[in-house]
């Protein structure tokens, strides 16, 4: 009688693992979530070592002090989300939701660093010739791009080694498997286990390599969160779909700083990189509107011109709306309740609604005292006077606290044509101002209503 084998029940979304299916998660608590895949038998892995290291202990003073090689993508946007190029060895994941442009992104950067190396594009979804349609609509023909419709995890880095390009790319990483798992593709497991071959083919061969990957209705990358803690970089292609722009975000990167972003136009000829993303964000139009302001944003190192806009309008319910879109809800809520203790504004009675223009996010608290002015301009449907950006982080009490990098964004400010600049008080004094930035120094946000309007 031959012997049953064993199978056990793996969560899709955190990789529980339980001896029989259950309805619910007890780790992530998540629904319906289980699936079953057999159990192999653990194998043994050869060790790799990273470039010339042995594999034996060495002392840390004994190793070379050589930093890893970057090479130029020929992108400019990605170049700085990757921290100032592609490096060797690397392995970077770009998530996004599906028709954002991932593929024409890596498909854009093969055909430039095809130019001086040879790259191999691995295409799980795609035919080949669906792939030379999109390249000949992006105007790349090179003979230096190799095509290799696989989803087998084994062929894909026997390949590699054989080929040994330059930078090889994966599109997509939930479409491969490995034949040491009898899961479906896009599992859990496979996923795991896929990442972990093609991590130990990057180091080995010291070769870059991209993988595209899809994303949850959430917006998280899909697959266990130990994907994302596996590889070097992981970036988001954000944007939406009947907007033109797009956003590369990266939130991971363990060759440069975090928070980096990219701005790209998607149009019929691809993407196009955004030189200066500050003209997107800020409105052109001649006369002010009440309840918008502008701000100036530090994105990484990247300081960036946004204009947020608010609506104040008395509510018809018994509870008041709060909607924020591009801004964390949370820090809306905040901010309201501050305006309403600390600088006399009866919102609890106003529903209130916050957007940032061109589909930007906004994560930094600079940005509270733009949000603020925002409110109380379109409480009291007071305009701000065009040419005036709002600097500063608010406090519990109403204060308005200093902001990192400040002269960053002034001088961001100054250049796009900004005349006054309303910004903490502390240290304030300390910027002069240079005739065409006017400083405005505040210390609490009841000054908004008092100097500012």
């Amino acid at each position: 009688m031959a012997k049953k084998a064993r199978s056990q029940y793996v969560c899709q979304e955190c990789g529980s693992s339980q001896p029989k299916w259950i309805g619910r998660c007890p780790d992530c608590n998540s629904w319906n979530t289980f699936q079953e895949e057999a159990v192999k038998p653990v194998v043994k892995r050869g060790a790799f070592s990273l470039g010339s290291s042995p594999s034996a202990p060495v002392p840390l003073s004994d190793l070379p002090a050589e930093s890893a090689g970057r090479k130029k993508s020929g992108i400019v946007e990605l170049d700085r989300v990757l921290g100032g190029g592609v490096v060797d060895g690397s392995l970077v994941l770009i998530g996004g939701d599906p028709g954002i442009g991932k593929s024409t992104l890596v498909l854009q950067l093969c055909g430039k660093l095809a130019a001086n190396s040879k790259v191999l594009y691995v295409t799980g979804e795609e035919s080949p010739q669906q792939v030379k349609i999109r390249a000949d609509r992006l105007g790349i023909d090179s003979a230096s791009i190799y095509v290799f419709p696989e989803t087998n995890v084994e062929i894909i880095t026997a390949r590699i080694e054989e080929l040994m390009p330059s930078f090889v790319v994966v599109d997509s990483v939930q479409t491969v498997f490995t034949e040491q798992l009898s899961a479906a593709p896009g599992s859990v497991g496979q996923l795991r286990e896929a990442t972990s071959c093609f991590m130990r083919t990057a180091k080995t061969l010291n070769v870059p390599l991209f993988l595209v990957g899809h994303v949850t209705k959430d917006g998280a990358i899909a697959g266990p969160r130990v994907l994302e803690h596996m590889v070097d970089t992981v970036l988001y292609f954000e944007g939406d779909k009947d907007h033109s722009f797009r956003i590369l975000r990266s939130v991971k990167n363990r060759f440069g700083s975090t928070q980096e972003i990219g701005v790209f136009e998607m149009r019929g000829s691809g993407l196009v990189e955004v030189e200066n993303p500050s003209e997107l964000f800020i409105n052109s139009s001649e006369k002010p509107s009440s309840g918008s302001v502008i701000t100036c944003t530090l994105s990484g190192t990247r300081p960036i011109l946004v204009e947020l806009q608010s609506l104040v309008t008395p509510t018809s319910f018994g509870n008041p709306r709060r909607t924020a879109v591009g801004f964390d809800y949370n820090r809306l809520v905040l901010l309201a309740a501050i305006l309403q203790k600390r600088a006399g504004l009866m919102l609890d009675v106003e529903d209130i609604y916050v957007s940032a223009a061109g589909g930007v996010r906004i994560e930094d608290p600079g940005s509270d005292l733009a949000v603020s002015a925002a409110i109380a301009g379109s409480f009291r449907n007071i305009s701000v006077a065009k040419g005036t950006v709002f600097i500063g982080e608010v406090g519990l009490g109403g204060e308005v606290r200093p902001v990192s990098s400040l002269e960053v964004r002034l001088k961001e400010a100054q250049r796009m044509g900004m005349k006054r600049a309303v910004v903490p008080a502390v240290g304030a004094e300390k910027l002069a101002d240079n005739g065409k930035l006017k400083i405005v120094g505040i210390k609490h946000v009841d000054s908004l209503l008092e100097n500012i309007f």
